[in-house]
């Protein structure tokens, strides 16, 4: 029996049409003619699916009890009976009620597909197993509900069903989703634009990656070396030279030019794993394109346009990006190089740049040769094995010692060239063998005791020694240069690393660099030196260690960076070659000193243009808004000491109404003018304690009228850790804000939930809203938005209401109300439960 074809409509969000999209495909296999049954859709009482399901046959559902309640589940035994050509199964993550056949709903499908029923179901992103981590960092929700994703995969159709995030929350608050008393709650908390957004790049990504891995396993089944052209994929050959940069850039540039570009840098090194580039400018360029959004690979192999090209064609590339050959002229003679070779076997399907720079036809360079550090002791025990040995060996072979040929006496000295080899490198090998070949000549080859030899098979013998000696000697010495360079490379490569991630990461520590500096080469102390000038005193601008030096003649290695700065490392000296990593950490300190420098400035700047504008905003609104109440004031108390008129009593209490509404007017400006500058000196000093908020929120009320309010605050949310009297200020001036802006009859809805360890109050409103560009702006102090009249206030509410959220631990943002307003989120910390009382020991 064939298994039957599974179909998934896979989507980011609940709302976005997935049980439509299923509906829809069900009737049009109907209208073809196919028989198809619903086995089991949840319509959530939506007006437009529910009529979707009209004209479909429905199969029974099976009612189980469960805890004194009834629920209903897919009967499988009665689809299994029915045996449709397809059947429909909606929410493929669904967990069964006990005593159902299964404990999955997709346990249950799978029974459906062995049977030979086609199936179409639908799922969302967030319910695949393998994703369960990153949809819970981005939600705040543990998905409980989960598929397999080798259940996902091995889906023969999975059609992604997209909707934009704007236009999911207009159909969510329109109520085609959630009943009305649950919209709110909804777009608070799991359909965020952010969250909604990052779902549905989450599942964006998830099928592209399907897609890919379905197209490399067909062209891998039907062996299509060709390339299909489906997205640009850009390969860049690297060569560890200065022209790496401009070949990546103009790479990036390509994959620019068409949507979903990607861009592979690829180094091809010998396959032996040493290489003459430079590790240090690898590093770069890797820092580069990963920096552009690339990805750098390594590969090995011995002819490098046939790596490239396999890498190039194993990625469906559709491009590579070469530069111009390096080579000089008379170079050509030994080949065509790499570019002209990769451009001519590329074949038609894969196109070839090749990028002119700075470097072409200016050689390639040799790699810089460097000597094995093998020390003091080791070159010592090289010469001591290379002259002592073959002495005493020809002293035992000589005295008490069998005749063994001659044949095998040169092996036994070849055994001491070997071992001098190893221990001292190639001159102790090199004396090795010159002195066992005269010992060979003068004790074991006729006439004896003589540096002569009458039989010439002898000499050759000898010969032939003294060339596998030197030999043997030669290779063992490269081997063991080459692994010490090897492993050195790699040591100065991680090290190069860190600091191209510490500065790609931004970090901007000068003393955990420095400290990373003298751990790197066990320094005693490492000092970051300066001076104005030539002939100034240095100074210290960093220092980690015991002792560091105040000059750099007081150092034990010291380096130039710049023209006014230096490093000043004590404890050891240095050889040659640690130096152009101890640069590459000069130049780095140097960039670092710079960045905090910059920063420091930037910030007094800053500073100072804010008291500037505070300054000036201050003595307009002393001007202005500050005389207004005061001539208010100054006009009634005149008009009550006029002895001109004599005021009703109604007049009178008219006139001292408005001498108290704008002292109250005054005061609250004065008290916001105030906490401004308690902002701005830092003297705000909140006192946290555990608090819960709908005991603080009807108190910050006070100040507006009873019915332009409606509280929504639940009696189990968890306290809070905040400042009461800084949060209670907080409340009622951003409460005091939406109601000034809410129209008439239009009550400002407060409410608050939980999640992820913090406790959110949402101020509502429905008032003309704020765009975009101006949210950010309506915080400074003294901005008022949009049409707000003189007098009104100078523009410190919201200001004094954020900077005292965050001297509280707190966060204060904005939203669009859906249908017009703006909502005001008041995000505070939860108090975190006390220690258990552990009993103490009984007396």
């Amino acid at each position: 029996m064939r298994r039957g074809k599974l179909r998934i409509h896979l989507g980011s969000a609940p709302g976005v049409g997935k049980t439509y999209a299923m509906l829809a495909e069900a009737h049009r296999r109907v209208e073809r003619g196919t028989d198809c049954v619903v086995g089991f859709v949840e319509h959530h009482h939506r007006p437009r699916t529910e009529v979707m399901l009209h004209g479909l046959d429905v199969v029974a559902r099976r009612e189980l009890a469960h805890r004194g309640s009834v629920f209903t589940e897919m009967d499988v035994d009665a689809v299994l009976a029915r045996r449709p050509a397809v059947a429909l199964v909606d929410e493929l993550a669904h967990t069964n009620v006990p005593g159902s056949r299964n404990t999955k709903r997709w346990q249950d499908v799978e029974e459906l597909l062995r049977a030979g029923i086609d199936v179409v179901t639908t799922l969302n992103i967030q319910h695949l197993e393998s994703l369960g981590d990153v949809v819970e960092s981005i939600t705040g929700v543990r998905q409980r509900e989960t598929v397999p994703d080798e259940v996902v995969r091995r889906a023969d159709q999975i059609e992604l069903v997209d909707m934009d995030p704007q236009a999911l929350r207009r159909r969510m608050a329109h109520g085609n989703i959630y009943r009305p008393d649950k919209v709110d709650a909804a777009l608070s908390n799991h359909f965020r634009p952010g969250n909604l957004t990052a779902l549905r790049e989450l599942a964006l990504l998830w099928v592209a990656d399907h897609v890919d891995e379905y197209l490399r396993q067909y062209r891998g089944e039907h062996d299509i070396r060709s390339t299909w052209q489906a997205r640009e994929r850009i390969v860049v050959g690297l060569t560890g030279g200065p022209e790496g940069h401009t070949l990546i850039r103009r790479a990036a540039r390509l994959a620019e030019k068409g949507a979903g570009g990607e861009v592979l840098a690829v180094y091809v090194s010998a396959g032996d794993g040493l290489s003459a580039a430079s590790p240090k400018e690898l590093a770069v360029q890797r820092t580069l394109v990963e920096g552009l959004g690339g990805t750098f690979h390594h590969v090995i192999g011995e002819d490098v346009p046939h790596a490239l090209l396999e890498f190039a064609r194993g990625v469906n590339a559709t491009q590579i990006v070469l530069g111009v050959s390096r080579r000089r002229p008379w170079q050509y003679v030994l080949g065509r190089g790499v570019s002209a070779t990769v451009a001519v076997e590329s074949g038609p399907d894969i196109d070839v740049h090749l990028v002119t720079h700075d470097a072409v036809a200016k050689g390639r360079g040799l790699p810089v040769a460097r000597g094995a550090r093998l020390g003091r002791s080791r070159v010592t025990w090289g010469w001591l094995t290379g002259i002592a040995g073959p002495a005493a060996l020809a002293l035992l072979l000589h005295e008490a010692g069998p005749e063994l040929g001659l044949a095998n006496d040169m092996l036994l000295f070849l055994t001491f060239t070997v071992a001098a080899a190893l221990l001292g490198g190639l001159l102790p090998a090199l004396a090795s063998a010159a002195f066992g070949s005269l010992l060979l000549n003068y004790f074991f080859t006729p006439p004896l005791y003589r540096l002569t030899v009458s039989d010439p098979r002898n000499i050759v013998a000898i010969s032939i020694f003294v060339g596998v000696a030197v030999s043997v000697a030669s290779v063992v010495d490269l081997a063991a240069r080459r692994t010490h360079q090897a492993a050195r490379l790699r040591a100065e490569s991680e090290i190069l690393s860190f600091l191209a991630g510490s500065v790609l990461r931004g970090e901007s520590s000068l003393d955990a660099l420095l400290e990373r500096l003298r751990e790197t080469f066990a320094m005693r102390s490492v000092a970051l030196l300066e001076r104005a000038g030539e002939t100034e005193p240095w100074s210290t601008a960093a220092a980690v260690g015991a002792h560091p030096a105040g000059r750099p003649e007081d150092a034990d290695v010291d380096l130039p960076v710049g023209e006014h700065l230096a490093l000043a490392l004590t404890g050891r000296v240095l050889p040659a070659e640690d130096r152009r990593v101890l640069g590459a950490f000069g130049a780095q300190a140097a960039v670092v000193l710079d960045r905090q420098r910059l920063v420091d400035e930037a910030g007094r700047a800053r500073e100072l243009a804010e008291g500037n504008r505070i300054r000036t905003a201050l003595l307009a609104a002393v001007s202005h808004d500050l005389r207004t109440p005061l001539a208010g004031i100054k006009a009634s108390v005149t008009s009550l000491r006029s002895a001109d008129v004599e005021w009703s009593e109604d007049d009178r209490a008219a006139l001292l109404a408005g001498v108290e509404e704008g002292a109250d007017r005054l005061d609250a400006l004065i008290g916001n003018l105030l906490d401004m500058s308690r902002l701005n000196t830092g003297a705000v000093v909140p006192l946290i304690r555990e608090t819960d908020l709908d005991e603080v929120v009807p108190m910050a009320l006070r100040g507006v009228p009873e019915d332009s309010v409606e509280l929504d605050i639940p009696e189990t949310l968890p306290m809070v850790a905040v400042d009461r009297g800084l949060l209670e200020r907080v409340v009622a001036n951003v409460v005091e804000n939406a109601v000034k802006y809410s129209p008439g009859g239009e009550p400002v809805l407060v409410s608050a939930s939980s999640l992820l360890g913090r406790v959110e109050l949402r101020v509502v409103d429905r008032g003309p809203g704020v765009p975009e560009e101006a949210k950010e702006r309506i915080f400074e102090p003294f901005q008022r938005h949009g049409d707000a009249p003189r007098g009104a206030g100078v523009g410190l509410g919201l200001a004094v209401a954020r900077g005292f959220a965050e001297a509280i631990g707190g966060t204060l943002t904005t939203e669009d109300t859906p249908g017009g307003g703006l909502t005001m989120v008041l995000s505070l910390p939860t108090a975190r439960p006390a220690a258990p009382v552990r009993p103490g020991p009984s007396r």
